[in-house]
């Protein structure tokens, strides 16, 4: 190929025999040899001593050729990635090359994470499930018999009790997703592949109690570090229900006593109700004490069964939307069986879990607040696309959706900056106004209420930098299913805290003081008015009454970001750090002013 530089443009008389240009830029064509493959280097000298002597010619040129390749498709041996378990090259979800339909590059990002040696060594994940089978050779290597317990028969073993459907193969699928040990020729890898699993059977009995779910969740707190969940009440549509006394004060005592003070990590399914249920309507998945996971399908889409509600604060992988047969979550299965059909927000919760284990084992010292933030900050938006919610950016820049959260783990970031992370700062807590006079609700008009508050400023639990707001709200309705309760802050952010519900039927019971929590306005001012908006969605006319509206802000009085060291400057710390360091100027010069002011008066 030669490049030729003409001084006006090309006469239409101008052709050379066996060839053809092509423009490309001002003055600047490309000519190619019809035959350039036959004796190229001769021809080639010919052609290009032929117009160098043509006077319309400015220069002539010859161009060497060399290769470019596509990105967003990725090969696994292109990553350095070669593992000899046969189900690995199907594991899309820790490595997408476009399998099963999927699309290239929608993943967890383990293999940055892996490549800079974090595979979850020194961390305990526990299953809180049906048991999981511990004599599996692929989770054999890495079970802790040291922490786990069978709470359904309450001894030391929590081997799943056989059925002929398999239908105790549960947490064993869950436990292979985390900890399934690699290169070693059976099923898949773990996302943690060299941490700890441990057992904790609670879920296979006639019924539940608060004495298994609290003893479930305070089990071993010094020796598990992380705490999965992939149940909840019934995802009915018409279910209200969350945890009770004992539990709530074991999940309590977790966070504030566990691993030595720096809290367990709870993480909880946010389930898989779909459409028809809103988790916030469960009190696992929308506890301020848990980090609620979402999933999103390999192509990067809403599964069905996916329930969105604003307290989910990140994302996983469970399988795909096609008929694919490999795009099912691969996994171990019950005696010493592999699986491709695992999937669900079950599948997605212990996804969840393996990426904190290679963030804990880069930095153990982190807190259970400081996973959140972390979540927060290197959640990735991807090619995640929800046909119903958009995404929106909060009143700090953050971007969120109603559905995913704040996007999909990325644990590659995650370990980058969990590497240098610094604690945040200490958490309080300030009730920042309460309505509690009763207030009718109609169809066809919405009943919006305000409280205009100061974040407790001036007090010792001032809150200046929001991590969680709660709205506990008492409310009746003559069918609760077609309530919709949404809360703005004073940045405008606006959070669903309840969408409608066309299966809930209730007209007795509704809300009882129930903590709606929202996890959208992250890192936002709270001083100011807060608006409460509760309507009706439906076609029959309803009615109902507001009772109470006690607005809870929960964070921080300190900026969280200040002394964290910064490597990426388009990242999302990078954003918040400059809020921060933003506004606390202009705070610190408006105290002066208003010092001075004070003086001169």
């Amino acid at each position: 190929m030669i490049v030729l530089t003409w001084t006006n443009d090309p006469p239409a008389s101008f052709t050379i025999q066996a060839a053809f240009y092509l423009p490309f830029g001002e003055g600047l064509f490309h000519f190619y040899p019809q035959d350039a493959s036959k004796r190229r280097n001769k021809r080639s000298t010919h052609r290009r001593q032929q117009l160098q002597k043509d006077n319309r010619v400015k220069d002539v040129f010859e161009q060497e050729g060399f290769s470019r390749q596509k990105r967003g498709y990725r090969n696994i041996d292109d990553i350095e990635v070669n593992m000899s378990d046969p189900l690995f090259t199907k594991q899309w979800y820790l490595i997408n090359t476009g399998q099963a339909d999927g699309t290239p590059g929608l993943d967890l990002n383990v293999a940055e994470a892996w490549q800079l040696g974090y595979t979850g060594k020194g961390v305990t994940i526990a299953i809180m499930d049906d048991g999981i089978d511990y004599l599996h050779p692929d989770l054999a290597s890495n079970y802790n018999a040291d922490a786990s317990y069978d709470f359904s028969s309450n001894d030391p073993f929590p081997f799943p009790r056989y059925t002929d459907d398999w239908f105790n193969s549960h947490g064993t699928r869950c436990a292979g997703e985390v900890s399934a040990a690699a290169n070693n020729n059976i099923c898949g890898v773990g996302v943690a592949y060299s941490s700890k699993v441990a057992g904790i059977r609670m879920l296979d009995q006639p019924f539940m109690t608060d004495v298994i779910e609290a003893s479930s969740i305070s089990h071993m707190p010094q020796l598990i570090d992380i705490y999965s969940a992939s149940w909840g009440p019934t995802d009915d549509g018409k279910t209200v229900d969350g945890p009770r006394e004992l539990t709530l004060q074991a999940m309590a005592d977790g966070v504030n006593k566990g691993r030595g003070g720096k809290g367990s990590i709870y993480v909880w399914a946010s389930g898989d109700g779909g459409s028809y249920d809103d988790c916030n309507c469960d009190g696992y998945a929308s506890s301020m004490w848990t980090i609620s996971i979402n999933s999103a399908i390999n192509d990067g889409r809403t599964a069905l069964y996916d329930e969105s509600c604003s307290s989910t604060l990140a994302s996983t992988f469970s399988n795909g939307r096609k008929r694919n047969p490999e795009a099912g979550v691969a996994t171990t299965d019950l005696y010493g069986n592999c699986t491709l059909r695992h999937s669900g927000t079950s599948a997605a919760a212990p996804e969840a879990a393996g990426v904190f284990a290679l963030a804990l084992e880069a930095n153990p010292n982190l807190t259970w607040r400081d996973m959140q933030h972390l979540s927060v900050l290197t959640s990735k938006r991807n090619q995640l696309h929800d046909e119903v919610h958009q995404w929106r950016r909060n009143g700090v820049g953050l971007e969120f959706n109603h559905l995913f959260g704040y996007g999909v783990l990325d644990a590659g970031g995650m370990v980058k900056m969990a590497k240098d992370w610094k604690t945040v700062p200490e958490r309080f807590h300030c009730v920042a106004g309460s309505i509690q006079e009763s207030h009718k609700i109609q169809s066809g008009r919405k009943l919006v209420l305000a409280i205009n508050t100061e974040a407790c400023q001036g007090k010792d639990n001032f809150v200046r930098y929001l991590e969680h707001v709660q709205a506990v709200v008492t409310v009746n309705a003559s069918r609760r299913g077609d309530l919709n309760i949404n809360m703005t802050s004073p940045m405008g952010t606006k959070s669903i805290l309840l969408s409608r519900r066309p299966r809930d039927d209730d007209a007795k019971v509704g809300f009882d003081k129930w903590p709606f929590m929202t996890t959208h306005t992250w890192g936002e001012d709270p001083r100011g008015t807060w608006l409460l908006e509760v309507g009706f969605q439906g076609k029959e006319p309803q009615h109902g009454v507001l009772k109470e509206w006690t607005l809870m802000l929960h964070g921080t009085q300190s900026a969280p970001y200040i002394d964290q060291i910064v490597r990426d400057y388009k990242s999302k710390l990078a954003m918040s750090k400059k809020e921060e360091l933003e506004e606390e100027l202009d705070e610190a010069v408006e105290r002066s002013l208003n010092s001075l002011l004070s003086k001169t008066n």
